[in-house]
């Protein structure tokens, strides 16, 4: 349904969008503003990949315009199979980035088949002993501390982290869209769930070996 003075949508457009922290409690339907996280979906996604894309892709996109990443620059993203570090490697290559993408062995070839210019194995080797400095340092899962890897930064750059706080505006949503649309950028899958699993969806996540996104798929009525 859609309002009466709703302009922007009309009834049967297919949407995608973000509710925020106060997310929907796996609701089936929410009621959000025509002035709110939400614009029409990308025409070349299903709807299964248009919804992995707001928080992980939101989240990534805020952070890397925060610290102003510039082309060139040397990006260093831990986490980089996940949700939010998928996305992260992609924009920071959309923007011209050398980027080093950090996983666990399972992700390797999923990182570099996202665009990473080289990987490491967490489980192989520490980033912060190897000498190797970064302009831009991402920890997209918040596990790593900002005392951590000063020694892995350059001087006067960048240290962000998903536990900054954020502000994402739909003007970002758009703009992911276009790239999306464009075929920069992609959301990944790991597996989806039906409704009726949600409580096996939330435990495979809570696993934190999933590469990409788990969504939820809704029964086609």
């Amino acid at each position: 349904a859609v309002g009466q003075t709703v302009k922007r949508f009309k009834v049967g457009d297919p949407v995608f969008g973000y509710r925020g922290q106060s997310m929907g409690t796996n609701a089936e339907y929410v009621c959000v503003p025509e002035d709110g996280l939400v614009t029409t979906k990308p025409s070349n996604m299903t709807y299964e990949e248009a919804a992995a894309v707001p928080y992980g892709a939101l989240t990534a996109l805020n952070l890397l315009r925060k610290v102003n990443i510039q082309r060139g620059q040397k990006v260093l993203i831990n986490g980089a199979s996940g949700g939010i570090g998928s996305y992260a490697l992609q924009l920071a290559k959309y923007y011209g980035a050398e980027v080093t993408g950090v996983c666990s062995t399972p992700g390797l070839e999923y990182v570099k088949a996202l665009g990473a210019d080289k990987v490491i194995d967490y489980t192989r080797e520490d980033f912060t002993q190897s000498g190797e400095t970064y302009d831009v340092i991402f920890d997209a899962v918040g596990k790593i501390s900002s005392s951590r890897c000063k020694n892995s930064l350059r001087k006067n750059r960048k240290y962000i982290t998903v536990k900054s706080p954020t502000s994402e505006k739909t003007e970002y949503l758009i703009l992911l869209k276009e790239l999306i649309e464009a075929g920069k950028i992609r959301s990944v899958i790991d597996r989806p769930y039906p409704l009726e699993q949600m409580a096996g969806a939330h435990r495979y996540v809570e696993q934190e070996h999933k590469k990409g996104n788990v969504v939820i798929a809704l029964a086609k009525s």
